[in-house]
């Protein structure tokens, strides 16, 4: 186990960052206890506000010195718990880091700290006529958490994914030294990508204090299409059709009638329709709405042969707010209407989707659980949630531990991944280890230990080195 901090520690910390910033104890909020799904609550021993990766330097080079747990966090929007203090420590609050600090139009290149919230950062970009494509569903996260987890979401599909879009990283190392990792170039084969292994590493290998996002130019024009199906496996089936068009669409969203439901109770408003029990909602962007009308013939002529019901055309303001706070509203409408829910966002090949959808009807019944699920039908990436309901706190830990076994076991078969896009954390660990081979997890075992010699960042989450249990 790691030790708790002395009064020598804390009084060291105070001496190095003002003490308005560092919060010791009981004066930590609960909010950081926890993520905004995880149960499980554990509060640091400090909690302190840093402005600057000298700052997060001295203390990194403090806890690496004396063996102190570190936990780096952004606005907490996780949910697999990467951000929870496990073991005590330090907590290291990076959301005052939140400058913008260089837009370099000629490049197309922006320069941003870690805790610049990813609705500001397109608010900012889009101002200018430009356009950061990632776009999960959490618009209050951090860019520096979207980093972290590889962040996806819906533009994935025609646009890739964070680390698509990540050209420089400044970090923090776990022993205190700050290095650059990447450049403001388009190409580079100078040796191993060090970058591309901080994208995605949860905080476990360094702590991001600035980085160098690739713009794109603003579409301008975006619609969206709403197609009603009798059920989601005939929405998913016509998913693999509509990507051999020639235009690819921006998103590809399947939502069960269920979940539409459960958002409109939760935000007060009505969705444009609700008579089928299966939905897939397209987005196509483009210079013209002229150039975007053009593919509707081809669009409609795919989801009819596939049995959707009529085609929507989400063209409106008011009809673009009515879909779109829906659909970003999915998982806070699903968390209301239950007493506690866990989350599985394993990622199939599209090709798997509909039959991986199946299986998941099937474990209602076999479990006896309340399971709803959304997703991203055109890369895969698959969000099922599992309900408690009124079970009891012994009979939940088993079906949960269940149904978990069999969704990862599924996946397995399908050669899927354990997550998509929301990451490891702790809570998802035991189903990396079950999932991967022995050898490519001795290879991360490995690369953690030369990055962090002393396991201090973010130990025991998306990877436990032995090493960590004898502390």
């Amino acid at each position: 186990m790691y030790r708790k901090l002395t009064n020598e520690d804390v009084l060291y910390l105070k001496s190095i960052i003002p003490k308005d910033r560092v919060f010791y104890g009981t004066e930590i909020n609960p909010d950081y206890s926890h993520d905004e799904l995880s149960a499980k609550k554990c509060y640091p021993d400090i909690l302190i506000e840093v402005l600057t990766a000298g700052e997060i330097a001295q203390i990194m080079k403090y806890a690496n010195e004396k063996r102190i747990p570190v936990v780096a966090r952004g606005s907490g929007t996780g949910l697999v718990g990467a951000c929870v203090a496990i073991h005590g420590g330090i907590m290291i609050s990076l959301t005052k880091m939140n400058k913008i600090l260089n837009l370099d139009k000629e490049n197309l290149l922006l320069t941003v700290e870690p805790g610049v919230l990813l609705m500001e950062l397109a608010s900012f970009v889009e101002a200018q006529g430009l356009f950061y494509p990632p776009d999960p569903g959490e618009k209050t996260a951090t860019i520096g958490g979207n980093i972290s987890t590889n962040a996806g979401g819906m533009r994935a599909v025609k646009y890739g994914v964070t680390k698509d879009f990540v050209r420089e990283l400044e970090v923090v190392l776990p022993t205190g030294e700050i290095v650059t990792l990447g450049g403001k170039i388009v190409k580079n084969s100078s040796g191993y990508n060090l970058m591309s292994l901080m994208i995605g590493s949860e905080g476990t290998l360094g702590i991001i204090t600035k980085a160098v996002l690739k713009l794109l130019p603003l579409p301008e024009r975006t619609i969206s299409l709403l197609i009603p199906f009798c059920e989601v496996t005939s929405a998913i089936n016509a998913v693999p059709d509509l990507m051999m068009t020639k235009v690819i669409p921006t998103a590809v969203e399947f939502m069960e009638r269920e979940v539409i439901l459960d958002a409109e109770e939760y935000l007060g408003k009505k969705f444009p329709d609700k008579s089928a029990d299966a939905y897939l909602l397209l987005t196509y962007d483009g210079s013209t709405r002229e150039d975007i009308e053009r593919n509707y013939e081809t669009v409609a002529e795919v989801c009819f042969r596939h049995g959707g019901k009529d085609l929507l055309i989400i063209d409106t303001e008011e009809r673009k707010e009515a879909v779109w706070t829906a659909r970003s509203a999915f998982l806070e409408a699903i968390k209301a209407s239950t007493t506690e829910m866990d989350e599985c966002d394993v990622v199939v090949p599209k090709n798997k989707v509909a039959e991986f959808i199946e299986f998941t009807y099937q474990l209602r019944a076999k479990h006896s659980l309340r399971l709803k699920c959304f997703g991203h039908a055109g890369d895969g990436n698959l969000h099922i949630y599992i309900l408690r309901d009124k079970l009891d706190e012994k009979t939940w830990a088993e079906k949960l531990t269940a149904v978990f076994a069999d969704l990862y076991q599924k996946a397995g078969q399908f050669n899927g991944k354990v997550s998509g896009e929301h990451g490891i954390g702790y809570a998802k660990v035991a189903y990396l280890e079950e999932n991967e081979t022995p050898k490519v997890l001795n290879l991360m075992k490995e690369i953690k230990r030369i990055f962090d010699p002393n396991l201090i960042l973010n130990p025991d989450k998306v990877i436990i080195c032995k090493d960590n249990k004898e502390r």
